[in-house]
């Protein structure tokens, strides 16, 4: 018996499984689940924890690669695309050339972390509060060395960040990792470099985690804020110091 084609109904194509693994890991990249720069686990136990053979991840990972989602790392790996590195590199030429180029910079990041700030306290689960929680105990902690207070900031934002729900500003905070540390660098150990500032800088971080802990978005902007804006008056009075500031090149 000859069936007689119809138009309203098409061929509904097989999905592979690969198709599938591909969507999910794509579905965790773009949720910020998976962050920028994060190393994926390896093929076998991708494969473990999806319930799928090595085939269908490795296809998978050659289409996460083509669309240019994942990379593969030398001597074996795979990790989430990080960063533009010419605009990264070149960004941190113009910051540490020229001051005001950082202090424009300073407002720049101002405007967005304190959209962060409010998204964190709406859209955090517990363990990012437990992340964010561990990075300012870090921060505080009175044994650690002076040269790990850069790094630890930057750490503490970017908890702020993963937090914030938003895989486009995530993915915006790791491209900037290198120039936000240079401009910590240059806060923590130039700028706000004395005793006092650094036990006001970690009030202020303080007041910024319990705002996000308690999942008050109105206390969490205002607070991160007034993070940011106190360190913007520092830029102006750094400024004032010379007369002609813009001149002034940093350290990196």
């Amino acid at each position: 018996m000859t069936i007689r084609p119809d138009p309203r109904f098409t061929t509904i194509e097989r999905e592979r499984v690969a198709d599938r693994v591909a969507e999910e890991l794509k579905r965790l990249i773009t949720g910020g689940k998976l962050a920028p720069g994060e190393r994926l686990p390896g093929e076998r136990q991708l494969a473990d924890m999806m319930g799928v053979s090595r085939v269908s991840v490795r296809a998978a990972l050659q289409q996460l690669k083509t669309q240019g989602l994942v990379f593969a790392v030398q001597g074996g790996g795979t990790r989430i695309i990080a960063s533009a590195e010419e605009l990264d590199s070149a960004l941190t030429h113009l910051v540490q050339a020229d001051l005001s180029n950082l202090r424009d910079l300073m407002e720049i990041r101002s405007h967005l972390e304190v959209w962060a700030a409010a998204k964190a306290a709406e859209r955090a689960d517990p363990e990012d509060l437990a992340r964010m929680h561990d990075a300012l105990e870090i921060m505080c902690d009175p044994t650690r060395e002076p040269h790990h207070k850069a790094e630890d900031d930057y750490q503490f934002h970017l908890s702020i960040a993963k937090a914030a729900g938003s895989a486009v500003y995530l993915h915006l905070m790791t491209v900037l990792g290198d120039v936000m540390e240079s401009m910590l660098e240059f806060h923590r150990f130039t700028l706000l470099g004395t005793d006092e500032e650094d036990n006001l800088l970690l009030e202020q971080h303080r007041k910024i985690c319990t705002s996000i802990e308690q999942g008050d978005p109105q206390a969490a902007a205002a607070a991160m804020a007034e993070h940011l804006d106190h360190i913007i008056s520092c830029y102006a009075q750094e400024e004032q110091k010379d007369g002609k500031p813009s001149s002034r090149r940093l350290a990196g």
